[in-house]
């Protein structure tokens, strides 16, 4: 039991990584002037929705990843102090994609493993807690969220064997994924992910992409696990998505769910 113990303790996450330096080129003239995370629903910027939530789950700890208009970014979250936390900022100097973004943040980073969520997804904030006991509780490189969606063509679907993923596909053509697991946009990584990232190619987009180095990991051998969200996910991504966020958002100030 002793080492159980001690084993849990150095998979203990303390930090999050939230990328955050897309414009949203599908948002229109909404993101025109600013940055797609601080585009608000219900009043409050999507991403400190996202803090909020990730804090509750005590994380303290936060590393902003920030390219498009950053000044309004930094400008807003200040040091992190009005909201709890410690912020920090990684500059992803040319927009290259979500592996490119995480790249970024790799010094910051440091040794240790961490939470990851994309800066546009909003989630019951009880999702973090459930990624963070899971990754304390197996041996894996990776916890990947996954929600069930009609059609993860835009997203990235997920193929599982059991609760161990065993293949990821980036937005694959409309009606052929064969599955209805899509990539969340929330993870916990070990730092192994990194050196995945450096194997990684740009895509026929020209990016860097974070399912590209998942892949990597999982044909490397390396354990890589599912995580079911199955409570309120919403990205950000378009005007329609925007749209049933802002109706269907349940939380007050994404600290706490009323499930509890």
């Amino acid at each position: 039991m002793e080492g159980l113990t001690d084993s849990r303790d150095q998979r203990r996450i303390e930090r999050a990584v939230i990328l955050a330096a897309g414009r949203g080129t599908r948002l229109g003239r909404l993101t025109a002037d600013r940055p797609k995370p601080l585009i608000p629903v219900r009043g409050r910027p999507v991403l400190e929705h996202i803090v909020a939530g990730i804090a509750a789950a005590g994380i303290r700890d936060i590393v902003l990843v920030v390219g498009y208009r950053r000044e309004q970014v930094e400008a807003h979250f200040g040091d992190g102090s009005r909201l709890g936390v410690a912020v920090r900022y990684a500059v992803q100097e040319t927009l290259n994609g979500t592996g490119g973004a995480l790249a970024a943040a790799e010094e910051m980073a440091g040794a240790a493993p961490f939470l990851l969520s994309f800066g546009d997804i909003l989630t019951d904030p009880g999702h973090y807690q459930l990624l963070l006991d899971e990754f304390s509780q197996s041996l894996c490189e990776a916890v990947l969220g996954i929600n069930p969606v009609e059609d993860p063509a835009l997203g990235a679907a997920v193929y599982l064997d059991g609760e161990r993923v065993v293949r990821v596909v980036e937005k694959p053509p409309p009606g052929t994924a064969g599955t209805r697991w899509n990539l969340a946009g929330v993870y916990a990584f070990s730092p192994a992910i990194f050196h995945a990232l450096r194997g990684v190619r740009p895509s026929p987009r020209g990016e860097i992409e974070l399912t590209s180095a998942i892949g990597g990991l999982i044909e490397s051998g390396a354990c890589v696990r599912a995580c079911r969200l199955n409570a309120f996910w919403s990205d950000i991504g378009s005007l329609e998505a925007l749209a049933r966020a802002e109706a269907l958002w349940p939380f007050s100030d994404g600290s706490a769910s009323p499930r509890g």
